[in-house]
């Protein structure tokens, strides 16, 4: 049977559409660009990342996002032959403010150049559109109120796009308060047998999290919430290994079978983290008598495996546990991210020496603007990554090398160097998630003890990991590996470490960076980058 999640890593936020025999999912990319994820599938179970429609600089520019803000929440859909995107760029997370802006980006084809973007509103985030069957479009949003006092998630609301003058028109209705989960966002809408189904996410990002369904018989409502309780959740079952289930979207198979997506989690054995992120599972559901959709086996947790959906199946590949990527081409393979700006020339270059990607040294890690930092997503609890680096720093304010990151504040961070005392050498720097400071633990904890590498020569980077256990190693020719000191805590690379549950949303990456804090962009040339699940 297959399994879930069916995106596995960082992967939050589904939003399905099918298109004839061709199903998408969008899924949140933050502060990572390009912006927003697509999957592509024909059977609902194998999937393949097709597109990063958020691509050029008129779409998305994220300098300045602090870490978990960016893309949140985006909604795909299909009508009037075009793809329709809908999507936030949220500017500040931390007080009583968002500073968020919603976007409409169309395209004919997935894969296509997306449209400049139609400014919507920036009233709350998770904005949908909704395609009414008589050809009226709606644009659905949480409300945000900064006000002391009020809730700060004060309902959804409704109002009408006019596509052909591209902007909203009429005045925006509050048409669902939510339930007492609270905290009630990402709207979906659907119209079913006289009624407009009306699906939120309720209970925050963790593990209270829930998708809620409510319906009424007028678009703007009242809208009665179904008396079964809330669709899909684990709050009820801890025990489960899928966790802080909600925020999804549904989809119907041609033979009208159902289908809902939403995000998951999965802890670490014992331990209430997940470097994984928020993954997208599946699973299905059904119409009832009473008009209600509920999952099929009757409850409303999620479960490990699931009945394939009648469909035919696609051409059944063993999972993509090894990439290996020498870095020939003059396009990134499309599972490699950077953050935030729409110019990686201003740091990277795959043409400048072929064969290898050269990042030439910028800000500091965790800069909010500019930083030379490629990476991919962890997609299993152990694995491991090395690369081969050619760098030769010139004093301290250099260096480059392998990264475990999950933001500014969390990651563990090998890499090479130069000193006064000891040359060129390696040491790890870790953030364990405290804003205010970034703690150094060259080998044993002191920065006086260091290794020393000979000049001149490429030096092989790797890292370990085994569920919440880190080992850094280096090697000078590939083969004969060395520790580099104690094994770290690799769980702070999760949403639930350092400022705890509901501070940060996206999820563990493993990849290659480059500093040059002294301003002259030296730069570190990468041969290759493998990434292996164990």
């Amino acid at each position: 049977m297959p399994s879930n999640p069916i995106l596995k890593g960082f992967n939050p936020d589904p939003s399905i559409v099918r298109v004839g025999d061709d199903y998408y999912i969008a899924t949140s990319t933050f502060e990572w660009y390009p912006g927003v994820q697509i999957h592509h599938s024909r059977d609902l179970i194998n999937w393949t990342l097709m597109a990063r429609p958020l691509n050029r600089a008129a779409l998305l520019d994220m300098r300045g996002n602090p870490d978990s803000c960016g893309v949140w929440a985006p909604c795909l859909s299909y009508s009037d032959g075009l793809f329709h995107l809908i999507y936030s760029n949220v500017r500040r997370f931390e007080g009583d403010y968002k500073d968020v802006d919603n976007f409409l980006t169309t395209c004919e084809t997935i894969d296509g150049e997306w449209s400049d973007p139609v400014y919507l509103n920036s009233s709350g985030f998770d904005p949908s559109m909704f395609h009414d069957d008589d050809g009226k479009k709606w644009l659905l949003n949480m409300v945000w109120d900064h006000r002391p006092g009020k809730n700060r998630f004060a309902g959804i609301l409704l109002q009408e796009y006019d596509a052909q003058q591209k902007r909203l028109i009429g005045t925006p209705q509050n048409i669902f308060l939510g339930t007492e989960a609270g905290l009630t966002e990402a709207p979906h809408l659907y119209r079913r047998n006289g009624y407009y189904y009306l699906l939120t996410a309720e209970g925050g990002t963790g593990y209270e999290h829930r998708m809620t369904f409510a319906r009424a018989k007028e678009i703007t409502g009242p809208y009665e919430v179904d008396p079964n309780g809330y669709f899909v959740t684990a709050v009820d079952h801890p025990e489960l290994p899928l966790q802080r289930c909600g925020h999804g979207d549904i989809v119907e198979t041609p033979s009208g079978e159902v289908f809902a997506v939403f995000l998951c989690g999965r802890p670490l054995p014992e331990i209430r983290r997940c470097p994984l992120g928020r993954e997208t599972a599946l699973q299905r559901a059904e119409w009832g008598s009473d008009g209600w959709l509920r999952l099929s086996h009757g409850g409303s947790y999620a479960e490990e495996e699931f009945a394939e959906p009648d469909l035919e199946m696609g051409e059944q590949s063993a999972e993509a546990t090894t990439t290996f990527d020498e870095f020939n081409s003059a396009q990134l393979p499309m599972h490699y991210q950077w953050l935030r700006t729409p110019f990686p020339e201003s740091f990277m270059s795959l043409e400048e020496r072929p064969g290898y990607l050269r990042l030439r040294g910028k800000r500091s890690i965790g800069n909010h603007f500019e930083q030379a930092l490629i990476a991919r997503r962890q997609e299993h609890w152990c694995f491991s990554a090395s690369t081969s680096v050619e760098f030769a720093p010139e004093n301290y304010q250099q260096m480059a090398g392998l990264v475990c990151y999950y933001n500014a504040h969390k990651f563990h961070y090998l890499y090479i160097s130069h000193s006064e005392e000891h040359g060129r050498h390696l040491a790890i720097m870790s953030c364990l998630g405290d804003p205010s400071e970034a703690l150094h633990f060259p080998l044993s904890g002191t920065e006086e003890e260091v290794i020393s590498i000979p000049e001149g020569t490429p030096i092989h980077l790797r890292s370990d990991v085994n569920e919440a256990e880190l080992t850094f190693y280096w090697s000078a020719d590939g083969e004969n590996w060395q520790a580099v000191g104690a094994s770290l805590d690799h769980s702070i690379v999760s949403d639930e470490a350092g400022k705890g549950e509901g501070a940060s949303f996206t999820g563990a990456f493993v990849g290659m960076c480059c500093q040059d804090i002294s301003g002259t962009s030296k730069p570190a040339d990468f041969a290759y980058f493998k990434y292996q699940a164990r």
